[in-house]
């Protein structure tokens, strides 16, 4: 039977975490292993200034006090899996919001299919995007990011991983129904307008503090292929291919002859 490694970023008892691992029990076997708190917006980060412990939640479901998505992967390959038992594909989400654009290298779901592949392990990082008038956590089921990821993995077991290895998918649910889905759409990522957005205040003692506000939502036009965005508010669920490898290629020979 195939293998499945689970995580996610927003926490071990997410209920979006418990749609993807309802969807995706006909196909493998499923461990998971995510974070005992949320870790949204935590990156590619591994902990490296205190230890971490495994707690069984149930058999096959572990939280881990208090990794990022990133430390899931890498101590449930050391502890649960070794070389000869490694799982098919790890999957990451379902995360609770869109990570789209830019927005991937904050983004704790991404993080955790990173891992999974430079570990070499093919890897799918999925999340849905909310509108303002669907309620996130109460009565919500998942249904089109439950069968999108369904049809995907299906598709990889009967045949290949369509990418090459230290290469991810990235998806991301359009906020609709199933029926009102126009289906799966190739994209490349949007470019966000980021601004430095935080408000200040003043606790009891004095003291200085800020939150980090909320992102901006407009996103810069393109050009050629469909953007993730532009196909998640059309209705299609995206569908991103994600390399690991950040260098800017076209720019070596002009930084040579700068240089």
């Amino acid at each position: 039977m195939k293998k499945i490694l689970i995580t996610n970023d927003d926490g071990f008892d997410s209920p979006a975490l418990l749609a993807l691992i309802d969807a995706l029990k006909p196909l493998a076997e499923i461990i998971t292993v995510a974070p005992t708190l949320e870790k949204s917006a935590c990156g590619h980060s591994l902990t490296l200034t205190k230890p971490l412990r495994f707690v069984e939640i149930e058999p096959n479901f572990y939280k881990l006090d208090d990794g990022t998505p990133t430390d899931c992967v890498f101590l449930a390959l050391h502890k649960i899996y070794n070389e000869k038992n490694m799982p098919d594909l790890v999957i990451s989400g379902i995360n609770i919001g869109a990570n789209m654009g830019e927005d991937i290298t904050y983004s704790g779901t991404a993080s955790g299919a990173m891992e999974a592949v430079l570990q070499g392990i093919p890897a799918i990082a999925i999340s849905q995007d909310f509108s303002d008038d669907m309620i996130e956590k109460n009565g919500f089921d998942y249904a089109l990011a439950k069968e999108s990821i369904y049809t995907l993995v299906k598709k990889i077991f009967e045949g290949s991983f369509p990418l090459e290895a230290r290469k991810f998918l990235n998806v991301n649910i359009p906020a609709c129904k199933p029926s009102e889905s126009k289906g799966f759409q190739v994209t490349k990522t949007g470019s966000r307008v980021y601004t430095n957005d935080a408000d200040s205040h003043i606790n009891p003692r004095g003291q200085e503090f800020f939150w980090i506000g909320l992102v901006n939502h407009e996103w810069r036009p393109t050009q050629g292929q469909m953007t993730d965005v532009q196909a998640v508010k059309a209705g299609y669920i995206s569908v991103t291919p994600i390399h690991l490898d950040m260098t800017s290629h076209n720019d070596i020979k002009d930084l040579e002859q700068w240089l």
